[in-house]
């Protein structure tokens, strides 16, 4: 009688021999700023290095568009007179900043990587962020020089910024020119210098910026390569798979498309599709079938339209893996995408991760997923993972509590706010997600997001940005943003506005104030107007539970 397959088993035996001693993954515990952490043994030291040895990759495609085709060795040799350029005309030293603010393009890419050649800090703006909010950025992070598309240009073009701004249509295709024949600058950096800064929405208001070191990056690229490893581990190959095509549907400025996909495929000599523009189910449909992509990384919002299409007009044979990231996804959806899309039959996964630790902090496999729908897994390689109390102690299993994090993925902190870093990372590197879930026999599972977080398609909103906001229009007295219900985009925004008389405003001109002042996904998209006080607890705070907008 033949053993039936113990897929657990044979998983924990794999990764034994992948991070035992002597393995190719081998793990050892390290001082990394001041606590015992997990690391790789073996493991690269500097992005500028990656960025080096990439050209030896020659001719694959790195990254495609719809329209465009660039090398590795192409891709090496361009942000390498870039950096030149940025070196030698414009001061870029190390440890300053080069800002990026523009939608995917592959000049986002060579900028990113210009700014490693240099030992800069990479600082991804929201492209969706409106003047005011670029002004703030700018003025958080204070760039050597600003990188910006067409669109975005024009934004910054309003606003008095004293900043060398540089344009991906001309600027830069100039510079690499101009700049062909320099050496390209090799920079030395140690482990826990800052690589690069993205910002996430912030409880108090103002976007922060999460800081990653070029440990986190390097780091994140050993955990996709051992996923490779023991992938390939499960299926008998010796080697893992190459010449994969991983499609980008996310903005560049998310850990999800940048540390998680650009920025691996550099190591491994894969193909980044980069889809620009906004969502259509349709046109990325057509561009899987058009260039045999291979593995997607899709938000819940985007697979739901993806179901609205009829999936049989297209040719998606190619996809081989396919996963739902950034926001939680249903038991319905899963189905949903099991029983409609062929990839998801066999290899759907989900995880959960956030900016502050640069990539996932846990991942479930499809058996898993399909056996516990609303588990977000287990932990990824060299990552803890902790359910604690309120005073910051371990809960037993299947007890509800803050979950917490450490690894060598865990950011740095956030820029030039240590007060809102020593809120977030503990003395021992412990990181405090804010969000609330349930450790079960290994399993973590989601029970709430943090405190009043709204997770619009795949976007973190929180609601006092938008509160203060409103709150500077003259008619407002006071108001609440809560998120609610939305088949499409998991929530969306909604405002419960406090106002003097009921002429004192509409809810056309609020839409209109907070459009030309926060990103557009930030604009509340439902409205109630009212002359009634919001209902407020003994500390003064306003009670959001059983507001209804």
């Amino acid at each position: 009688m033949t053993k039936p397959f113990d897929q657990q088993a044979f998983a924990a035996a794999a990764v034994a021999r992948l991070t035992g001693p002597g393995g190719r993954f081998e793990m050892v515990v390290e001082d990394v700023l001041g606590a015992p952490v997990p690391v790789l043994r073996h493991r690269g030291r500097s992005l500028g290095d990656v960025l080096a040895a990439s050209a030896d990759w020659g001719a694959r495609d790195y990254l495609v568009t719809e329209d465009r085709r660039m090398s590795f060795a192409e891709h090496a040799a361009a942000a390498g007179a870039l950096a030149a350029a940025l070196r030698d005309r414009y001061g870029v030293e190390k440890g300053d900043r080069v800002g990026i603010l523009a939608a995917n393009t592959p000049e986002w890419v060579l900028a990113f990587w210009a700014a490693q050649s240099l030992g800069a800090i990479a600082v991804g703006y929201n492209a969706w962020w409106t003047p005011r909010e670029i002004a703030y950025g700018v003025g958080h992070t204070e760039p050597t020089v600003l990188v910006v598309d067409a669109k975005r240009a024009a934004l910054a073009a309003e606003l008095d910024l004293r900043v060398p701004v540089l344009t991906m249509e001309h600027d830069l295709p100039a510079l690499i020119a101009e700049f062909g024949d320099a050496a390209p600058p090799r920079t030395e950096v140690a482990e826990d210098d800052p690589a690069v800064i993205l910002y996430t929405s912030g409880t108090s208001g103002r976007p922060k910026g999460a800081v990653h070191s070029q440990r986190n990056m390097l780091a994140v690229i050993g955990y996709h390569q051992f996923n490779d490893a023991l992938a390939a581990e499960f299926a008998g190959a010796s080697e893992p798979p190459s010449g994969r095509r991983f499609l980008l549907t996310s903005p560049l400025f998310h850990i999800a498309s940048l540390h998680n996909l650009v920025v691996p495929r550099l190591v491994t000599g894969d193909t980044a599709v980069l889809y620009q523009g906004a969502f259509d189910a349709d046109r990325v449909l057509r561009l899987i079938e058009r260039e045999r992509v291979t593995n997607w990384g899709a938000m819940p919002t985007m697979a739901t339209r993806l179901l609205e299409q009829d999936l049989s007009r297209y040719d998606l044979s190619s996809l081989a893996s396919f996963s739902l990231n950034s926001a939680p996804s249903s038991a319905a959806l899963q189905q949903q995408l099991r029983e409609q899309l062929p990839v998801a039959k066999t290899a759907l996964v989900t995880s959960y991760g956030l900016t502050e630790c640069s990539t996932a902090a846990t991942l479930a496999s499809p058996a898993e997923l399909a056996a516990f729908p609303d588990t977000v897994g287990r932990p990824v390689i060299g990552a803890a993972v902790q359910v604690r109390d309120g005073d910051g102690n371990p809960v037993p299993d299947g007890t509800e509590g803050e979950i917490c994090v450490r690894s060598s993925y865990v950011m740095l902190g956030y820029w030039n706010d240590p007060a809102a870093t020593s809120a977030a990372i503990t003395e021992d590197r412990w990181l405090r997600t804010g969000d609330i879930g349930v450790m079960t026999e290994g399993r973590l599972r989601l029970s709430g997001r943090r405190s009043d977080l709204i997770l619009r398609g795949g976007e973190n909103v929180y609601p006092t940005e938008i509160e203060q906001c409103l709150e500077e229009h003259p008619g407002v007295r006071e108001c609440a943003v809560i998120g609610v219900p939305d088949a499409d985009l998991g929530q969306q925004v909604a405002a419960l506005v406090v106002v003097e008389n009921d002429s004192a405003t509409t809810e056309a001109e609020l839409r209109a104030f907070a459009a030309e002042r926060i990103a557009y996904y930030k604009v509340p998209a439902r409205w109630r107007l009212t002359t009634a006080a919001l209902p407020r607890n003994a500390t003064g705070k306003v009670v959001r539970a059983g507001l209804e907008v």
